[in-house]
């Protein structure tokens, strides 16, 4: 209920899209998790000047090749990831329902594009003059550069954000995103997360890996959602948000910590574990990860099934929580036992993040 005591309006995702290691677009992305197709593949030594393994990129994605050369000369490849797949979302609504002025958009990230930043660093240090820099490069130098051209170039006029916050970023986007509904500052919003491989961001997970850097697999792309707002007479389809939470471990305690957030989130939505059709831990590595995943399969025990997916992707930081809500929606889609249930979607960062959100199937 609101402060003035009316019903909350349900807000209803409307439509979704994912640029991926399987392939460009939500269909591509259902059936690379359908086969079960593991992405991982060696890396071309020539283009990417880092140590010798595999990754899981998007397939033959080129900026330039998919949104032409105008506008693109300079374009980072996690700005080209997230204009690229907001296009195939828009696509896909009907776009006389969309006002400008009422369509938000909120982006999540790590930390915007490391190699976008480096190379501006680097070049106001060789240059001739510090300011002699290159001067297409300072749009996507800061973290809400991707964001901006999104907006730019769909006509998006609405509330614009940018969360930083690292394999969350996916969830803390959708909660950002109800926000902005509940609110009223927005009738639809595009919520997602986007991030890139590149030279930089392999050498930087690399030297920060906790455990062997050698095993460590780095994926991309970007999954984004349109949510809006309607009125909870109206009759319901798809998939609802229903809630999200979001924590800080700041004691080590990700078992518990983990368990308060979820808990706290079936609580606000009158829900019990016996109303979970699935259940998707992000995967992450060592301590977070492993209280994730020993949640996710106590919590299905009644008859629900855990979704994972970071182990076809790799770990696409930033955009792993937004693969783990295309997961949930794409399997639901197909799987009839969906209906009138929950999923949820539990996440961890290193940086001390635990984050959830849970979905209704209708």
């Amino acid at each position: 209920m609101t402060a003035a005591g009316t019903p909350r309006p349900r807000l209803d995702i409307v439509g979704w899209s994912a640029t991926s290691p399987f392939g460009t677009g939500r269909r591509a992305f259902a059936d690379g998790l359908r086969e079960d197709r593991v992405t991982t593949a060696p890396l071309d030594s020539e283009r990417w000047q880092v140590p010798p393994g595999p990754a899981c990129l998007v397939p033959d994605f080129d900026v330039r090749t998919v949104l032409g050369k105008k506008g693109t000369r300079v374009m980072n490849r996690v700005t080209g990831l997230a204009v690229s797949t907001v296009g195939d979302l828009l696509a896909g609504l009907d776009r006389t329902e969309l006002t400008p002025e009422s369509t938000g958009l909120v982006l999540g990230t790590t930390g915007g594009s490391v190699q976008s930043t480096l190379d501006f660093t680097r070049g106001s240090l060789t240059g001739r003059r510090p300011y002699l820099v290159e001067s297409g490069l300072i749009p996507y130098g800061v973290m809400n550069g991707a964001a901006g051209q999104v907006a730019i170039w769909h006509q998006l006029k609405g509330p614009n954000a940018t969360l930083a916050a690292g394999r969350s970023a996916g969830v803390l986007a959708l909660n950002y995103a109800r926000r902005l509904l509940l609110t009223g500052r927005a009738g639809t919003v595009l919520g997602g997360a986007a991030e890139e491989y590149s030279t930089a961001r392999a050498w930087l997970a690399r030297h920060s890996a906790e455990g062997d850097p050698d095993e460590l697999v780095l994926g991309e792309g970007c999954a984004m959602f349109a949510v809006s707002a309607a009125a909870p007479d109206s009759p319901p389809t798809g998939t609802s948000l229903v809630g999200a939470k979001a924590m800080t471990c700041s004691d080590g305690d990700w078992e518990t910590t983990v368990r308060r957030c979820v808990e706290r989130l079936l609580f606000d939505a009158d829900a019990k574990p016996d109303d979970l059709w699935a259940v998707s831990p992000s995967g992450a590595a060592g301590a977070p990860g492993r209280a994730e995943q020993a949640l996710a399969e106590e919590l299905v025990e009644a008859g629900g099934t855990v979704l994972p997916v970071a182990h076809l992707v790799g770990e696409a930081h930033a955009a792993s929580a937004a693969f783990q809500l295309a997961a949930v929606l794409s399997r639901a889609e197909e799987d009839d036992r969906s209906a009138g249930r929950l999923s949820l979607v539990t996440s961890t960062d290193e940086g001390g993040t635990v984050a959830a959100v849970l979905l209704r199937h209708h």
